[in-house]
């Protein structure tokens, strides 16, 4: 598990971790919590939602926006919206909705 615990200390995430060994994410992170490693905030950073917002606003998808940041379309969902802003219908870029 030393590996592992490496390999996260590095920048991997849990998801990446737990694929690169074979093992569910909820047991790597049992492995790091036993290890004494602070598990990262999961999801957008807060510091990383203004970026996030001008991104989606400006057209890009949240999949895109996600990708990124190197979290998931929810979790910029969760951010953008909780941001005030409106989630646009799934697959649509706000160019195309002006044309």
């Amino acid at each position: 598990m030393d590996e592992l615990v490496a390999l996260y200390g590095a920048g991997l995430s849990i998801a990446e971790v737990s694929r690169k060994f074979g093992i569910y994410t909820r047991t790597a992170a049992a492995h790091l919590v036993r290890r004494s490693v602070s598990l990262r905030q999961r999801g957008l950073a807060l510091a990383d939602t203004p970026e996030a917002v001008r991104l989606y606003v400006s057209g890009l998808t949240l999949v895109e926006v996600g990708l990124r940041f190197g979290v998931s379309q929810q979790a910029v969902r969760r951010a953008v919206a909780a941001a005030g802003v409106e989630i646009r219908p799934r697959g649509r870029r706000a160019k195309e909705r002006l044309t």
